[in-house]
């Protein structure tokens, strides 16, 4: 590993290391410390590494050290498992491109009309991020030209290979250049990216930082429970714990949803996220989950696939992954990027075999703790602080952030403190109100103006 971690000891011009300056890059973390010198030279590289551990800025600062702003042609494609990770993806690498002119990042993915994306691609583009299915489609409509690739990143290849994806993965891979760079990165290799490793790289170097976490930044406790006693169990830990907000897994689209169900019966603001919703559900269930509308969200790993949650205090295993690797995964969506979290297990005596292979896998004993036991009479659990209010226009009706904020603390009577997160999508936006005021004030807010016209809204 070099015993430098400063972006300066790499071959980086003055503008992107004044630029990462400004993103508050102070140094490189393990994995860029790691994996940049050898991507900056060109070669083929498989990192494994977990979530949060800062790979994209990786990758990232590779593609924009050989692409050439002057050529308008798809010289980097960036292949990601779902929407979210590409639209995170594709953000980070506009930030990073602030240093080196005018590049264009189209991001190309399902969930939304082809149609805005191809007439993008005929304007012309530098680096794609996108996934396997759109961008398959886009090639059978030849429309997206790969011709001009030269660095080709695979973002959580374990992923597209859980979700079925990494046959297509390979399919897109044959389409570009045999000459490109290639750079796969994956928190777990499982035997099937292994076999195909040679098909996609040529004479790759690997890294590996530790996917296991520091036992002082994750506190991690077991609790033993009666099956009939795990949802009892879910809701005594979240009354104890009282968590800002916390993502809840279970191995099941019904345990989900019936967990979801039972918390709102007791009083909490939880949702339930699972493979069969439609991309608008999801997206509804995800803003508010962000936005901190919504405590609790109840999720499978596939749905869970790439979230990035920066501050997630929680994480609860209602159920045991059947996987040691997946256990890993799902506990190190808290305490990311240095900031401490907390991992609560729950495990029936049918599930003490998983565990066993869990605490084998960490290499340090599992710590078990007695559930804790509540005062009475219980009232209702705290609210979430803040509700969503969904305006049905987004950035196709050329919506800001700043046309919401001006409407709702102008004409909308609201402070600008009433006023949380932002996000506007292709068709909608979300805007979180503080809960206390969100009922009381919609009438009102439903009835003004947002960038001269009316928007139609409801509450979520």
């Amino acid at each position: 590993m070099p015993v430098n971690s400063s972006f300066s000891a790499l071959p980086l011009s003055p503008a992107q290391l004044e630029n990462l300056g400004q993103m508050g890059y102070a140094a490189m973390t393990p994995i860029q410390a790691l994996s940049l010198p050898i991507i900056l030279q060109g070669r083929d590289l498989i990192a494994q590494a977990k979530t949060g551990s800062g790979k994209t800025a990786a990758f990232g600062l590779g593609i924009l050290h050989r692409l050439n702003p002057e050529r308008w042609a798809i010289q980097a494609l960036v292949i990601c498992p779902t929407r979210e990770l590409s639209e995170q993806v594709a953000t980070e690498l506009r930030r990073l491109a602030r240093a080196e002119g005018n590049i264009k990042v189209l991001t190309l993915t399902g969930g939304a009309s082809a149609r805005p994306q191809i007439e993008s691609l005929a304007h012309g583009a530098h680096i794609v991020v996108g996934t396997p299915g759109r961008l398959l489609d886009l090639m059978g409509r030849q429309v997206l030209d790969l011709s001009a690739v030269h660095t080709l990143v695979l973002d959580e290849a374990d992923r597209m290979v859980d979700m079925g994806f990494f046959a297509d993965v390979i399919d897109i891979a044959d389409a570009c250049p045999d000459t490109r760079q290639t750079l796969l990165f994956s928190a777990t290799y499982p035997d099937t990216i292994q076999r195909d490793a040679d098909r996609l790289l040529r004479n790759p170097e690997m890294v590996q930082v530790d996917t296991v976490h520091e036992a002082d930044q994750i506190r991690e406790q077991f609790h033993e429970v009666t099956e009939d006693r795990r949802a009892e169990a879910v809701s005594i830990l979240l009354r104890h714990f009282q968590p800002e907000s916390v993502l809840a897994f279970c191995n099941t689209k019904a345990a989900c949803v019936e967990l979801a169900a039972t918390l709102r019966h007791e009083g909490f603001n939880a949702l339930a996220l699972h493979g069969d919703m439609d991309q608008r559900d999801r997206d509804d269930v995800l803003a508010q989950f962000t936005n901190r509308s919504c405590t609790i969200l109840v999720a499978t790993d596939v749905a869970a696939r790439g979230l990035d949650i920066p501050m997630l205090p929680m994480v609860m295993n209602v159920e045991l992954a059947r996987e040691p690797t997946v256990h890993i995964h799902r506990i190190g969506r808290s305490g990311r990027m240095n900031e401490q979290g907390m991992a609560l297990s729950l495990c029936t005596p049918d599930e003490k075999h998983v565990a066993a292979r869990i605490e084998k896998r960490m290499g340090r004993p599992l710590e078990w703790r007695p559930l804790p036991r509540l005062k009475q009479p219980l009232g209702r659990p705290a609210k979430a602080p803040m509700a969503t209010l969904l305006v049905l226009g987004g950035k196709k009706a050329k919506l800001r952030p700043g046309d919401l904020l001006g409407a709702l603390t102008g004409d909308g009577g609201l402070t600008r403190e009433q006023v949380g997160k932002i996000m506007i999508t292709d068709q909608v936006s979300y805007v979180a109100l503080d809960r206390a005021i969100a009922r009381r004030a919609f009438p009102r807010l439903s009835g003004i103006p947002i960038k001269g016209r009316m928007q139609r809204m409801k509450l979520l």
